[in-house]
């Protein structure tokens, strides 16, 4: 058995449900928008999201999840969905999981539409059904994570990231969602303000784990669905990166810069930075903070009593920073 079907164990029953929700709450009269979502429902991937919503809901609450619990499912993978759909847009990408993207399908000007569409339904969701707690852990999400793809390109113009700024973008861009999925499990089944915010934290550190990891595949040479150097090549400021600059001599800081800025389509000299990066233990350094966060997030689960939910939590926080893509 796979590492993913082992955490889906404990949620099998939920996740079949959920599926048949999910596929239901973006259903639209509009035919051309249904053939669209049935293709969107036919190239899942592997549900990282809606999984950490439920298993989060059963430990806290002993095991039971109830309609809450699916209608936050629903609304983080309608709105993870539409964030996707509109970063192949942005980024102006045809490939997406193996498969072509909606705007390589259907051209931007539907795959925009498409995604404020689900945004849309996402929100009517939880309005619809007064889960207005939910909407508001889901909102800021939101907000986040367009902060911080804005923060990204307002530093990447200049090269000048810190680690302190670093973090602050990969925890707006990408580990909120996860935060916002064990803070909306949780608020799903208990009223526990305090518990809520303690999964809230759970999920923000596992984020940032599973980003750095991201950022240390641009250094593989594996194959895993995205070109090794393609940060480098979209002067993408990264972890390793932004370690090896801040301890390099001015001349060698001067080189990787001159590199990103001017020679970031060389795929020589790409390979020379990565070897660089390397040699400097930028790689060594960011696993090393990766690990931190891991073994942070481990912690908060603690005080909870042994279940196969927590079980399969716990694997899930490894699975992360072991995942080979």
């Amino acid at each position: 058995m796979n590492i993913t079907s082992q955490i889906k164990q404990p949620i099998f029953r939920e996740m079949e449900l959920f599926e048949k929700k999910f596929y239901e709450s973006m259903t639209s009269k509009v035919a051309l928008l249904n053939r669209i979502t049935y293709f969107i429902v036919n190239r899942k991937g592997k549900q990282m999201r809606p999984m950490f919503v439920f298993l989060t809901a059963k430990m806290v609450a002993g095991g039971s999840v109830n309609e809450r619990t699916y209608r936050g499912a629903c609304v983080i993978e309608l709105i993870h969905t539409a964030t996707l759909v509109h970063d192949d847009v942005v980024d102006d990408s045809n490939r997406r999981r193996g498969f072509f993207s909606i705007n390589a399908l259907w051209k931007n000007k539907i795959a925009v539409l498409v995604g404020d569409y689900l945004l849309s339904k996402g929100l009517l969701l939880s309005i619809d059904n007064d889960d207005f707690d939910l909407l508001k852990i889901i909102s800021v999400a939101v907000r986040e994570m367009s902060e911080g793809e804005l923060l990204q390109i307002e530093k990447a113009r200049r090269l000048d990231i810190t680690e302190t700024v670093y973090y602050e973008i990969i925890r707006k861009k990408t580990a909120t969602l996860i935060a916002a999925c064990c803070a909306l499990g949780a608020k799903s089944v208990i009223e526990d303000v305090a518990e809520v915010e303690n999964m809230r934290k759970f999920g923000e550190l596992i984020g940032m784990a599973f980003q750095i990891k991201d950022d240390l595949f641009d250094y593989t040479d594996e194959a895993i669905g995205k070109p090794t150097g393609i940060d480098i090549k979209e002067q993408k400021m990264t972890l390793p990166l932004i370690y090896v600059l801040n301890t390099c001599s001015p001349k060698e800081k001067k080189w990787v810069i001159n590199s990103i800025k001017n020679h970031n389509k060389d795929k020589k000299r790409v390979k020379e930075v990565i070897s660089f990066v390397k040699a400097k233990n930028g790689l060594i350094y960011a696993e090393n903070k990766m690990i931190e966060f891991q073994q942070e997030a481990l912690l908060l689960l603690d005080n909870y009593p042994n279940s196969d939910y927590k079980e399969a939590l716990i694997l899930m926080v490894n699975y992360v920073i072991e995942r080979k893509k």
